[in-house]
């Protein structure tokens, strides 16, 4: 495998996404976003293929138990599963792509565990109070929701240590060009940028 393989992780409303989005488009590295499985409904707007791929419960089931996933979880308790293609990811790195992994924290320590050459990033607001104010911003969440989410992402940042580097995105185009910054070293065969 030549590629190199990324994995973005940050508790929910960190603007992990929005920052992923802007470095594939931005970023001049062969990067290419990998595309997890949920069992979930597709929100307004998301197409599968794109997004995710967009499965039954039943379809999930059979896949992960022929081992189709590079990792796979519940995701808050609601029933729906979430994974990641181990072929896509392979088939990317074969290819020379840089394939990013945007999933949570434990599937990131999972993957780790079998790829510690990983490139991690943890992507975060900086505190957990900016992190509410975002939540609650967005006007999506439920109280209930929030509390959750937050509760999750308090759990979430006491694995900052095991990541490579730690992002606080408090500007997207800030974060988007630190991360493009910090991977550009590895196309000339570094190890770790420090």
């Amino acid at each position: 495998m030549s590629g190199n393989l990324i994995i973005v992780s940050g508790p929910s409303g960190s603007g992990k996404s929005t920052v992923v989005r802007k470095l594939l488009a931005t970023c001049e590295l062969p990067l290419q976003l990998s595309i997890s499985v949920t069992t979930r409904q597709p929100r307004s707007g998301e197409i599968d293929g794109r997004d995710y791929y967009f499965v039954t419960h039943a379809e999930f089931a059979q896949r992960k138990s022929r081992g189709e996933f590079l990792e796979c979880k519940e995701v808050f308790g609601q029933g729906e599963w979430y994974g990641t293609l181990a072929v896509q990811v392979y088939e990317g790195l074969d290819a020379d792509k840089w394939m990013i992994l945007e999933i949570d924290v434990q599937g990131a320590l999972s993957v780790m565990q079998k790829h510690p050459e990983a490139i991690s990033f943890f992507i975060h607001p900086g505190s957990l109070p900016e992190l509410e104010a975002r939540l609650r911003r967005r006007g999506t969440e439920s109280e209930a929701s929030i509390r959750r989410r937050l509760e999750v992402a308090e759990e979430e940042l006491t694995a900052l240590s095991h990541y490579k580097y730690e992002i606080i995105n408090r500007e997207i185009e800030h974060s988007v060009r630190e991360m493009c910054q910090i991977l550009e070293p590895y196309s000339h065969g570094a190890t770790k940028h420090a």
